[in-house]
């Protein structure tokens, strides 16, 4: 999960479609954003809480797409009040938002008229969706799990009916792409070497048995789907030899990195 993550490019790696199946993308999610720097990159996810009109950039040749956390809400984000108590089913303690039912059937609505429908209207055409797999926090039976996985198809649907032409980027959702692949744009995972504990404030190498699964994934997105798949490794800012070596091993596998 990417939520609460502001990525600087004094300590991130990145390559250029020269050496991957894809376009070249950076995060940014604080306030300033260095676009001196970030006009290099095809695609750059930044905050729309920080960056509220993406023109004002004044980049002719690369494209904003806005950070929204579709399983959860922080309390920080201006409709997280909004949000009904009973639609609310938990907490994330390592991020400090909440986690939201998927299943309720007002949810869609909520979600493309005061998450989307602002957004669209400052200017976005691009929307990063996080927290696609919040709901394995709380649904732990396969009906709920089915139920959850549903809601989320239903506002995916729903987005792409009210906003004709936008485009998404899934942060995992793997167990809904059988039904969504056709309007996502590509799909990005983390941790694939290495990661990041939130809960601890700590690096870690990724277990292997880890990522042979995410690469099995991979291989079913490229494959089933032929969409790009982009790869979010974390390394100390201060390992600069470590981010090089990950973004060169997550290249050779043909995928874009961000480290």
């Amino acid at each position: 999960m990417l939520a609460g993550l502001w990525l600087h490019l004094s300590c991130a790696h990145a390559l250029t479609t020269d050496a991957v199946n894809g376009p070249a993308v950076a995060f940014f999610y604080g306030a300033n954003p260095p676009w001196s720097e970030l006009q290099a990159f095809d695609l750059v996810v930044v905050d729309p809480d920080h960056v509220p009109d993406p023109s004002s950039a004044g980049l002719t040749q690369t494209r904003l797409a806005a950070y929204v956390a579709l399983g959860e809400v922080h309390p920080t984000r201006n409709y997280a009040a909004a949000i009904p108590s009973a639609w609310l089913v938990g907490d994330n303690k390592d991020w400090g938002s909440r986690l939201i039912d998927q299943s309720h059937p007002q949810w869609p609505v909520f979600f493309a008229e005061r998450v989307v429908a602002p957004l669209w209207g400052q200017g976005y055409r691009t929307l990063f969706l996080d927290t696609l797999d919040s709901y394995h926090l709380f649904a732990k039976t396969a009906d709920s799990k089915a139920q959850q996985e549903a809601g989320m198809v239903a506002v995916i649907q729903l987005v792409r009916q009210r906003f004709p032409g936008i485009k998404l980027i899934f942060n995992r959702g793997f167990e809904i792409l059988g039904r969504t692949h056709q309007q996502v744009e590509m799909v990005v995972a983390e941790s694939l070497f290495q990661g990041f504990d939130a809960g601890k404030n700590s690096y870690k190498t990724a277990p292997a048995a880890d990522r042979e699964w995410l690469l099995a994934q991979f291989k079913r997105i490229r494959e089933d789907y032929k969409l790009p798949v982009l790869v979010i490794d974390y390394v100390p800012a201060s390992n600069r030899e470590l981010a090089r070596t990950t973004a060169l091993r997550i290249t050779d596998l043909g995928l874009i990195p961000w480290v």
